[in-house]
């Protein structure tokens, strides 16, 4: 049981509450007024009833937590750097990093959140929020905070601006602009959907010329030249290979051969390509020569993929899976206006589902009001 002991020495009183932890410890702290401390030891017992005891002498700071958190965490590579980076950023160095985890307030996350508000675009505040929530919820359970501050908060809208596929032609005008060791790559990806570090890692046993097939096993990541597993469990496909990139996939070996390893793709020395040397030299000044909008990436021939594939009837849930998605749901908020005749069916089901409550035509000689 808690209690609460008047103390007076040489005139000045205070209060002591004694209390046991969750773990039986003795623990005490002293308050100047009597009221305060038994609603300190009231709490303190309810708390321990409910199992949500936190230890109030905890100094722990939030960004200490953070990167105590980030460290437990099972993540991949990348997203361990990534998310390193968030924290060494975006936490440590601001008020909110240095504060007692147990004492930041949903006012304190707001304010902080509206100063990385002027820093960072909308998606990326979202997922730097998400973060905290995150270390938060871990805290809760950990059970050295009672509640999470980051709650209700004020976040600037996300504009989600429609894709604009590139057309058959621009694709092909793309791939004759680039150079001739690379113009395969640009075909491969518009005509199997590979995510950039699919393409880099594609080796010559993942493609099955027989069977009209290509396995996507690996990925190369940003920064490395390692393969490593693709980026989900879904990640890991076969993708149907069409004629058309059988046939720039065997000039491309015939061409230039493999690497040591198999791998399709590879610089003038046998080495695989970097996504920054290939993204930001080879396929950027190829986007300028082919004339198409500066903001053309890797990643719009994935999208050209999609809307093929969409285009020629194939289902949601097909393309998903093509593209190595979790599920159909990212492909419809992604692909969904280039559905084909969408307007057409839209009207015939309005149309078709009112069709038996319409009103008939007047008889002959009828009253019209």
């Amino acid at each position: 049981m808690a209690s609460v002991e008047k103390r007076d020495r040489e005139g000045k009183v205070t209060w002591l509450a004694r209390w046991r932890d969750d773990a039986g410890r003795q623990r005490k702290r002293s308050f100047s007024r009597k009221i305060d401390a038994q609603r300190f030891v009231t709490q303190i017992e309810a708390d321990l009833l409910r199992g949500q005891y936190v230890d109030p002498s905890d100094r722990t700071t939030v960004l200490e937590y953070s990167r105590r958190w980030a460290a437990a965490r099972i993540h991949r590579p990348t997203t361990s750097r990534r998310v390193a980076s968030m924290i060494d950023t975006h936490i440590a160095g601001t008020a909110l990093g240095a504060r007692r985890l147990a004492s930041v307030t949903p006012s304190e996350v707001q304010a902080w959140a509206s100063d990385r508000a002027q820093v960072l675009a909308p998606t990326t505040l979202r997922n730097l929020v998400s973060l905290l929530r995150s270390v938060y919820a871990s805290a809760v359970l950990d059970r050295l905070v009672a509640t999470s501050p980051v709650v209700r908060l004020s976040l600037p809208g996300t504009h989600r601006e429609r894709v604009v596929p590139l057309s058959v032609a621009q694709v092909a005008d793309l791939a004759e602009a680039m150079p001739h060791r690379n113009r395969a790559m640009v075909i491969a990806q518009a005509g199997l959907g590979l995510r950039i570090g699919e393409l880099l890692s594609l080796r010559v046993q993942d493609i099955d010329f027989m069977r009209r097939a290509v396995r996507v096993e690996w990925q190369l990541a940003p920064g490395q030249k390692v393969r490593s597993a693709p980026k989900t469990r879904r990640s890991t496909r076969t993708v149907p290979l069409p004629q058309v990139v059988a046939e720039a996939l065997s000039r491309h070996i015939e061409d230039f051969g493999a690497g040591e390893d198999g791998t399709v793709f590879t610089t003038r020395f046998g080495t695989p390509y970097r996504h920054d040397y290939y993204g930001t030299r080879i396929f950027a000044e190829a986007v300028a020569r082919a004339g198409l909008p500066p903001s053309t990436t890797s990643h719009d021939l994935r999208h050209h993929y999609a809307s093929v594939l969409l285009a020629q009837g194939e289902s949601v849930v097909a393309v998903a899976e093509r593209l190595g998605h979790h599920n159909a749901s990212l492909v419809l908020s992604t692909y969904g206006h280039l559905m084909p005749d969408s307007e057409d069916r839209t009207r015939r089901a309005i149309d078709t589902a009112w069709a038996s409550c319409a009103p008939s035509a007047p008889q002959a000689g009828g009253t019209t009001l």
